[in-house]
């Protein structure tokens, strides 16, 4: 009987202890709900505050056979407030998962009290704070997830110390961690997964982690025996340097190793391939070596790792044949990187044996030779890129058997021959480029059939003839259509009108011909229009003015006639608009997008009138001018060029004046370079003696390697002009004129200068007499803005704003995008620099002197580099000429690039390449090189200053980040290395990019009112 009774006491007593503790523990986890639901009040709305309920109605909460709470599971329901030290008196609690949430604030030291915990995840959330070092309290934590947070600091010594042995998984990636790893992690002998990516780890690394010292931030060489179960070690973007140890593979369990974006260098380990196990393997991104004779050893190797599936070698420092043992890789291969490396040799020919792989990413390399037609049997192939290598030959038929290909973009290679008809059967493919090549004859119906291309159709920069096939109006779901640079002909269908989703429609530099189609104006969508340089005539459709999402139409150098349609001025997206060399007649609108049109787009139309008055357009109540008149032009002077520099100026205006003219009966036995003065309204030579005063010195604008530049004022109606005298007594001055000449006869662009006319003639004395007639700018050139002779301290009216440079580069870069993409063939300026950039009445630019300009050969006009010498020796002035020049090498339109580099980095330093400070090893490349980016302020021209307040801090930020995007295009274009350089019209697609982006960052903040500046420069 009293063991009875005793028995009934006990469970009494146990059901009481019983509730008190889950009283306990509902009082705890109401503590943390009052903490974490933030402002999300329909959280946990099942917490309703009685006990009872607590193990069987609360959400996320597990109770063991006792009552007491072992298991917290609330993940991706939206709590946005605090963890509550609460948290810690749980003591059962084993797990706590919070991940996907918002909470913020510090991880509460309280964590440490819970000595069962066995899984604490916190991933994805907004912790900060450093990681408390009493979580060594918990011996039973098997999982710490931390993964995606804010944390900061260190990884404290006696964390890791006192970590259990029984912890195997460890995720710190995606915070902020810093500094070393602590020795002792690698006393966690039972750790299966290690994820530290996307922190700022660093050495130096503590050499007690193994027997053998660790490098600064490298891997420690006895690995394998302090973790020997570690399956996958993910240490990318940190600060890791040092080399990667050959006993690394003694990890004979690892299935994934993810060293990226770190600065390891060295020989990538030989015998990689005893990772058996190993799926994932991922170098990219630091200074891994290998090369013609040494390091492609662990390719061989990796041959044996049977389960691989990805395998990224991207932007290392690899060169070399492509080793041949990548077609022997394993067929469970899925993805294989080689981005931005210096390989070179062949595709392997049995690359079809790989027939897992699904994305092949071959880019940037000097790889050569055919597409090998093993290829066809890769058929789970979805993405492929070839693009920028030196491949040739034809596009093997085999493709058409790669049917999940979604992607196919190959630009900027040597594929000749027609586009396979084979391309039809890809009906995944959403995206399809083979730009930039020497592909030829008609574009295939069954490519405009593809109706899965819904990204990118550009087949652009070949030499692709025939018409536009009518079958383009199947490609209702396309977003951009490029076909610029090619030969087509005829007109462009009307199905067109079928592409309802066409954002953009580039159509340029062909010889389409007819009317500018009328149903464009059904593509609602369209952002960007392109039809410049074709042979259009006719009225430009009044359709066009009802696409309300148009930001982009360019009709320049057709054949147009008509007035402007009115609707174009209602369409208040239309950011650019260019109508200049047509035929176009009548007044010009005010309102829109015409309210603050400059005159480049419209130039070239002698029958306009009207417009805003910058335009400075006859009225449309005068008659039209005829032949014998000129625009009375009205300018204020010109910043005078600094000695040496060679001053000549062309105008935005495309009127020619006439001056009396003096016929001159050619000879048939003339040389046909000389026919290229025939190509103008010819002046005497007495008119340029009267319009300069004699050639007199107050007239002086400039003097140069080969002549002299004055003001020419006309006697007869008072217009302005620039009057470029050459001296025929230096060698080369006539080649230099017949040069300019035939250069300028061929190019048309807003953002060069434009000739008026010539003179070859007879002086006073008798003496032969040569000289080009330009249109006065009435801004100077571009040193006297960048490297005044003044002492005057600088203001707005004397100095360039950050929006003015950018608008100027952007100018120059079209430019000679322009000479080197879109002139058959192209020309090579040669002489690059800010004397020779002049500057027009609204501050735009135009690129002049062309007298050492070369036109390429057919042959060489696609190809960046050739061996042969240039009859011309070094071409270019000092400090802008291509170092390849002085080897020897022929002008190249690289060349070109790597005057611009430094052209922009002079712009936004104010720093002369040949400033005295250079000297030795140290130019402006490697001065802009060694502050670029994080002292990219220090570096700029302090007249930047002149337009915005430097104490704004969002201001200097802003300006910080658009000197970092120029100065890092001014870098890569400035390489020493042809090879190494961005092709112009990549350089131009950036430029823009950048000066767009400064646009919206600013938002006018920096802008110039440029009425205001040329009256204010009138009124000195």
């Amino acid at each position: 009987m009293l063991l009875l009774l005793y028995s009934l006491v006990s469970t009494v007593l146990a059901f009481t202890a019983a509730g008190a503790s889950s009283r306990h523990d509902a009082a705890a986890l109401l503590a943390f709900k009052a903490a974490a639901i933030g402002t999300g009040a329909t959280a946990l709305a099942s917490w309703n505050g009685s006990a009872a309920g607590l193990c069987t109605t609360w959400e996320g909460v597990t109770c063991g056979r006792h009552g007491r709470v072992v298991s917290l599971r609330l993940p991706s329901l939206g709590l946005s407030g605090t963890l509550s030290p609460a948290i810690g008196d749980l003591p059962r609690l084993q797990t706590l998962d919070l991940c996907s949430n918002w909470l913020h604030g510090g991880i509460p030291a309280s964590l440490g009290r819970l000595r069962h915990l066995q899984t604490l995840d916190l991933r994805v959330n907004t912790f900060s704070g450093e990681l408390p070092g009493n979580l060594t309290a918990c011996k039973n934590l098997k999982s710490l997830l931390l993964s995606s947070n804010r944390l900061t600091g260190r990884v404290p010594a006696e964390l890791a110390d006192a970590l259990p042995l029984r912890l195997q998984v460890l995720y710190l990636n995606n915070n902020s961690f810093t500094g070393p790893l602590p020795a002792s992690l690698s006393n966690l002998t039972s750790l299966r997964r290690l994820i530290l990516g996307i922190n700022g780890f660093e050495g130096p690394i503590p050499h007690d982690l193994g027997r053998d010292n660790w490098l600064r931030g490298s891997i420690p060489a006895d690995i394998h025996v302090k973790l020997p179960r570690l399956q996958y070690l993910a240490l990318f973007e940190n600060l890791f340097s040092g080399t990667i140890p050959s006993s690394i593979s003694n990890l004979t369990d690892l299935q994934g190793l993810e060293l990226s974006k770190n600065g390891f260098s060295g020989f990538v380990p030989r015998d990689l391939g005893r990772l058996k196990s190993l799926w994932n393997l991922q170098l990219d991104g630091n200074s891994l070596q290998a090369g013609r004779t040494e390091g492609w050893e662990f390719m061989d190797s990796l041959t044996n790792c049977r389960w691989l599936k990805v395998l990224a070698l991207s932007y290392n420092n690899f060169t070399g044949d492509l080793p041949a043992s990548v077609a022997s890789l394993s067929t469970t291969l899925e993805e294989l990187y080689l981005v931005d490396l210096g390989i070179s040799g062949s595709i392997p020919s049995d690359i079809g044996n790989l027939i897992g792989l699904k994305v092949l990413c071959l880019v940037n390399t000097s790889i050569s030779g055919v597409i090998p037609e093993s290829i066809g049997k890769l058929e789970n192939l979805t993405k492929l890129y070839l693009d920028n290598n030196r491949l040739l030959g034809f596009i093997p038929s085999s493709v058409g058997n790669l049917t999940k290909l979604i992607t196919l973009s190959a630009p900027n290679n040597n594929f000749g021959g027609s586009i396979p008809r084979h391309i039809g059967k890809l009906n995944s493919l959403t995206s399809l480029d083979f730009s930039w090549n020497y592909l030829n004859g008609s574009i295939p119906k069954e490519v405009f059939e593809l109706q899965s291309l819904s990204s990118t159709l550009d087949l652009s920069h070949n030499s692709l003839s025939g018409p536009l096939p009518f079958e383009v109006g199947s490609l209702a779901n396309l977003n951009t259509l490029s076909l610029s640079g090619n030969q087509l002909s005829g007109q462009v269908p009307t199905t067109i009108k079928n592409c309802i989703v066409l954002e953009t429609l580039l159509l340029d530099s062909n010889s389409f011909q007819g009317s500018i189609p009328q149903p464009l104006g059904d593509i609602k969508g369209l952002r960007t229009v392109n039809l410049t340089m074709n042979k259009f005539s006719g009225a430009i459709p009044d359709s066009l003015g009802s696409i309300h999402n148009l930001q982009h139409l360019y009709i320049a150098h057709n054949n147009l006639s008509s007035p402007i349609p009115t609707d174009l001025q209602n369409l208040t997206s239309l950011s650019d608009l260019n109508l200049s060399f047509n035929d176009l007649q009548g007044e010009v609108p005010k309102e829109g997008i015409f309210s603050n049109m400059s005159y480049p787009s419209i130039a070239g139309n002698k029958h306009l009138c009207g417009g805003i008055p910058r335009l400075r357009l006859d009225p449309c109540s005068h008659p039209a001018p005829s032949k014998s008149n000129a625009v009375r032009l009205k300018y204020i002077r010109i910043c005078l060029a600094t000695t040496g520099a060679l001053v000549f100026v062309a105008s935005l205006v495309t009127t020619i004046m006439l001056l009396h003219r003096r016929p001159k009966q050619r000879q048939k036995s003339q040389p046909r370079a000389l026919l290229t003065e025939e190509q103008y309204e010819r002046v005497s030579y007495q008119e340029l003696f009267d319009g300069t005063k004699g050639f007199s010195e107050q007239n002086l604008l400039g003097k140069g390697s080969y002549g002299t530049v004055y003001k020419c004022t006309s006697i007869d109606e008072g217009t302005v002009t620039a009057v470029k005298v050459f001296n025929l007594e230096l060698s080369g001055s006539t080649r230099s004129f017949l040069a300019e000449c035939e250069a300028l006869r061929r190019v048309r662009h807003r953002c060069l200068i434009r000739i008026i006319t010539c003179c070859s003639s007879i002086d006073r004395q008798g003496q032969e007499f040569k000289a080009l007639v330009f249109e006065f700018m009435p801004h100077g050139s571009l040193n006297c803005w960048l490297h005044p002779t003044s002492d005057m301290p600088p203001v707005t009216n004397t100095t360039l704003s950050l929006t003015q440079r950018l608008d100027i580069a952007v100018d120059i870069v079209d430019a000679l995008d322009y000479l080197h993409n879109h002139c058959q063939p192209p020309i090579v300026h040669c002489d690059l620099k800010p004397s020779n950039i002049l500057l027009a009445e609204d501050m735009s630019a135009r690129v002049g002197d062309l007298g050492i300009s070369r036109i390429l050969s057919e042959n060489a006009s696609k190809t960046h580099l050739n061996s042969t010498n240039s009859t011309m020796g070094i071409r270019g002035s000092i400090g802008y000429v291509a170092p390849e020049y002085g080897e020897g090498c022929a002008v190249s339109t690289l060349g070109d690039v790597y005057s611009l580099g430094i052209l922009l980095l002079e712009m936004f330093t104010g720093r002369s390449p040949t400033d005295d400070v250079f000297r030795d090893s140290l130019d402006l490349h490697r001065f802009c090189e060694d502050a670029f980016p994080d002292r990219i302020l220090e570096i700029a021209d302090p007249t930047l200053w002149a337009h915005s307040d430097t104490n704004d801090g969002i201001t200097r930020s802003r300006v910080q980040e658009c000197l970092i995007s120029v100065i890092g295009l001014g870098l890569s274009c400035s390489k020493h290395q042809p090879k190494e350089r961005k092709p112009v019209a990549d350089v131009a697609v950036e430029m823009h990019a950048i000066r767009d982006e400064a646009y919206l960052m600013f938002a006018g903040s920096l802008a110039i009112d440029m009425e205001g500046k040329a009256e204010a420069k009138t009124a000195q």
